[in-house]
C-alpha cells in the first residue's frame, strides 16, 4: 500500500510537472506567435515601401528599405530581386546581377529574376551567360515571346548566326505574324552578306507591320548600301515620321538627299539630328562640309570646332577648319591647322600648297618657298597629281578611313550601318512613362524642403502653410510640385528626424501641439515614401482638428500616390480615388481660395476620365492664380483629349510662356497630327 501510495504521488507529481511544462510552452507559443507575425508584417511593409520608392524612382531610398528587409528575412527572394531592380535603374549592372543570383538561390523558379539577370548580363556583354538565363526561364514559360526575342539577339551579338536562324525559324513557326522576328532574321542575313534574303525578310516584316519605324530604318540601310538614294529617302521618310526623335535616321536621310543634290534638305536633316543629339560627330562633321560648300564659312568653322572638341586629333576636321579659316581671313589660324596635318603627313601636297599661299599672304617668303620647293620636287618626281578633287556626290568615306588626307572633302558615313537592337525590357525608362506618352503634371504637396521648380525660381506660396509655419516652432513646410530623389545622406536625416518627432509626440499633452507634430511627421513619412504611416498620422491629426486643411490636402496626395502604385499592379482603386476626391473637396470647402487644391482635384478627375469636371477645376485654379503654369498645361492636355486642338495649343503656349518648356514639345506633337 505504501508503495502504491508513493507511486500514485509520483504519477500525480509527473502529471503536475507535465501540466506546468505545457502551460509554459503554450505561454511561449502565444507570446512568440505575435512577434513572428509582427516581424513578418514589418518585413512585408519594408518590401512594400521599397517597391513604392522604386515606382517613384527613389532608387537609393528603395535600396535602403530592401537592405532592412534582407537583414530581417535574408531567406526571402523578393527583397534581393527588387534591390537588383533598383541597382539596374542606377546602372549598377554587376550589383544587380549579384542580387538576382542571390534571389535565385532562394527561389530558382521565378522567371522575372532570370529575365532581369539576363538584361544585366547583356549590359555587361556577357551574352552567353544571358543565353543561359533565357534558356532556363523558357523551361518555365516556353511561350514567352520576349524571352525568345532576347535570346536570339544574344546569339546575334555573340556571332552565333546559325543558332540564331534556327531559333528564329522556331519563333516564326509559332508566331508567324511577328514582324520583329523577320527583322531580326534580316539582320542575320545581312551579317552573313546575304542581301537578297535580308530584303525578302524585311519586306515580309513591313507587310505585317508597316508602322514600325525601326523596320523602315533597317530597310533603308540596304538601299543606302546599294546607292539607291531615292528609295532610301522614301524609306527614311517613313522611319522619321514613326520615330521622330531618332537622330540616326535624319543623318542617313541627309546622306540620301545630299546624293540627290538636295543640299537644302540635307542641311535641314543635319540641323534636326543635332537638335536631338547635340554631340553627334557625323552630324557636325558633315554639316560643316555642307556649310563650307554653300559659303556659310563661319558656321562651318563652328561645326569643326565642335568636332575637334570631341576628337582633338582628327586631322580631316583640322584641315577643313584650316580651309575655312583661310577663306575668312584667319591666316595664322589656318597655318596652325595645316601644319598639324602636314606634321603627320609630310607628303600631303594639297596641304603644302595651301600653307604656302598663306605664308605668302603674310609675307613669309622663306617658309612659302620651302613648301613650294617640296611640291615642285614632287612634280619633277612624277609623284604629285595636281588635280584637286572637288566635293561631288557619291564621294564618301568611312569614319575610320582617316589615313588618306586627300579625302578631306568627302562626307563621312559610319563604319557599319548597324540595326539598333531593341531588347524586350520592362525595366528601362521612367516607370510612369510606360502608361502614357503625354503625362499630366503632378499634384502640389507639402514638403519639408524646397524643390527646384523648373517653371519659376519663386517658391510656391499658400496662406494656410504660412500660418502653420508661424504657429510651429519646428521646421517650416513648403508647397512643391516635385519631390527630389533622396540621397543616402538625406534619407538618413529623415529617419533620424522621424525618431525625434516620435519621441516629442510621446511627451506632449497639448492636443493642438500634438496635431502640429503629427502633420510634420506625416510630411516626413511622405518624403521617405512611407505613405501608409503618413495617412495614419494625418487621420489622427484630423480626429484632433477636423478643420485642418493641410491634413486633408496631404492625405489626398499620399492616398493618390498609393493608388497610382496599386493601379500599376492591377488593383482596382476606384473606391480609394473617391476617398481622395472627398478629402480634396473637404479641403476646398474649408479653403475655397486655394488654387493648388482645385488643381489637385482636377488631376483626380483626369484619373477618372471625367474631363468636364477636370476642366472646371483647372479653370478655377487659373482664375485664382493666373501664373499657375501646371494648370494651363494640364488644361491643355484635357482640351487635347476632347479634340479641341486650337484651344489646347493656346493653353500649352501659355504654360510655355510661364516657363514650363515641356509644353512646346507637346504643341509640336499636336501640330504634327
Amino acid at each position: 500500500m505504501r508503495y502504491m501510495f508513493r507511486l500514485k504521488r509520483r504519477s500525480e507529481a509527473a502529471r503536475l510537472h507535465t501540466f506546468r511544462a505545457c502551460k509554459v510552452i503554450i505561454f511561449l507559443i502565444s507570446f512568440l506567435l505575435p512577434l513572428t507575425s509582427y516581424a513578418q508584417f514589418r518585413t512585408d511593409q519594408l518590401i512594400t515601401m521599397g517597391r513604392l520608392a522604386l515606382y517613384y524612382e527613389d532608387y537609393v531610398l528603395s535600396i535602403q528599405y530592401f537592405n532592412q528587409a534582407i537583414s530581417s528575412k535574408p531567406y526571402l527572394y523578393e527583397p534581393w530581386f527588387f534591390r537588383g531592380v533598383a541597382k539596374y535603374y542606377l546602372d549598377d549592372f554587376a550589383g544587380a546581377e549579384n542580387d538576382c543570383t542571390e534571389a535565385l538561390k532562394r527561389n530558382p523558379y521565378v522567371v522575372s529574376v532570370y529575365e532581369l539577370r539576363g538584361l544585366t548580363r547583356i549590359q555587361q556583354r556577357k551574352f552567353s551567360d544571358a543565353v543561359s538565363d533565357y534558356s532556363r526561364a523558357l523551361r518555365y514559360e516556353p511561350m514567352n515571346q520576349g524571352l525568345w526575342h532576347n535570346r536570339v539577339l544574344c546569339h546575334i551579338n555573340d556571332s552565333n548566326y546559325t543558332q540564331a536562324l534556327a531559333e528564329l525559324d522556331t519563333m516564326l513557326t509559332r508566331w508567324s505574324r511577328y514582324a520583329k522576328g523577320y527583322m531580326m532574321q534580316a539582320e542575320v542575313y545581312l551579317l552573313q552578306k546575304d542581301t537578297a534574303q535580308a530584303v525578302k525578310s524585311l519586306d515580309t516584316s513591313l507587310d505585317i507591320d508597316p508602322y514600325d519605324g525601326n523596320i523602315w530604318a533597317a530597310r533603308s540601310i540596304i538601299s543606302l548600301a546599294r546607292q539607291k538614294w531615292k528609295e532610301a529617302e522614301k524609306q527614311l521618310d517613313k522611319a522619321t515620321h514613326l520615330l521622330p526623335k531618332n537622330a540616326g535616321n535624319y543623318i542617313n536621310r541627309a546622306l540620301a538627299r545630299y546624293n540627290q543634290n538636295n543640299l537644302r534638305g540635307a542641311m535641314a536633316d543635319y540641323d534636326t539630328a543635332l537638335d536631338l543629339d547635340p554631340n553627334n560627330f557625323l552630324g557636325h562633321y558633315n554639316r560643316g562640309l555642307l556649310r563650307a560648300q554653300v559659303g556659310d564659312d563661319n558656321r562651318g568653322i563652328e561645326d569643326f570646332d565642335f568636332v575637334l572638341r570631341l576628337e582633338p586629333d582628327n586631322l580631316m576636321a583640322l584641315f577643313n577648319r584650316g580651309l575655312l579659316r583661310d577663306k575668312t581671313g584667319n591666316v595664322r589660324g589656318a597655318i596652325e591647322d595645316y601644319s598639324k596635318v602636314i606634321d603627320q603627313y609630310p607628303n600631303f601636297w594639297t596641304g603644302l600648297q595651301y600653307r604656302a599661299r598663306c605664308y605668302r599672304r603674310l609675307g613669309m617668303t622663306r617658309q612659302a618657298e620651302a613648301d613650294e620647293f617640296r611640291i615642285l620636287k614632287a612634280q619633277i618626281d612624277k609623284r604629285y597629281n595636281g588635280k584637286q578633287p572637288r566635293l561631288t556626290k557619291r564621294q564618301m568615306r568611312k569614319r575610320s578611313d582617316d589615313d588618306d588626307p586627300e579625302k578631306y572633302n568627302q562626307l563621312v558615313v559610319a563604319d557599319e550601318q548597324e540595326v539598333e537592337h531593341e531588347y524586350k525590357n520592362s525595366y528601362r525608362g521612367r516607370v510612369q512613362n510606360r502608361k502614357a506618352d503625354l503625362a499630366y503634371m503632378p499634384m502640389y504637396e507639402l514638403s519639408l524642403e524646397q524643390s527646384r521648380n523648373e517653371v519659376t525660381a519663386a517658391q510656391s506660396f499658400d496662406r494656410q502653410v504660412e500660418a502653420f509655419n508661424q504657429r510651429s516652432a519646428d521646421r517650416p513646410l513648403y508647397v512643391v510640385s516635385t519631390i527630389p530623389q533622396l540621397t543616402e545622406g538625406r534619407s538618413t536625416f529623415y529617419f533620424a528626424y522621424l525618431d525625434t518627432l516620435s519621441r516629442r509626440i510621446d511627451t506632449l499633452t497639448d492636443m493642438p501641439a500634438v496635431s502640429c507634430q503629427l502633420l510634420l511627421r506625416a510630411v516626413a513619412f511622405s518624403a521617405i515614401q512611407n505613405f501608409e504611416r503618413a495617412i495614419d498620422d494625418l487621420g489622427t491629426c484630423l480626429q484632433i482638428d477636423s478643420l485642418q486643411v493641410l491634413a486633408y490636402w496631404q492625405r489626398a496626395v499620399c492616398q493618390s500616390k498609393v493608388n497610382e502604385f496599386q493601379s500599376s499592379q492591377g488593383t482596382n482603386v476606384d473606391m480609394k480615388r473617391a476617398n481622395v476626391l472627398s478629402d480634396l473637396s473637404d479641403a476646398i470647402r474649408l479653403s475655397p481660395q486655394n488654387a493648388y487644391l482645385y488643381y489637385n482635384r482636377g488631376n483626380i478627375h483626369v484619373q477618372r476620365q471625367d474631363y468636364t469636371r477636370a476642366f472646371e477645376d483647372y479653370d478655377r485654379a487659373i482664375q485664382l492664380d493666373a501664373n499657375l503654369a501646371e494648370a494651363y498645361y494640364n488644361r491643355g492636355l484635357v482640351r487635347m483629349a476632347q479634340k479641341q486642338h486650337a484651344a489646347a495649343i493656346s493653353d500649352l503656349s501659355k504654360a510655355g510662356e510661364l516657363g514650363l518648356y515641356t509644353a512646346y514639345s507637346v504643341i509640336k506633337q499636336i501640330q504634327g497630327k
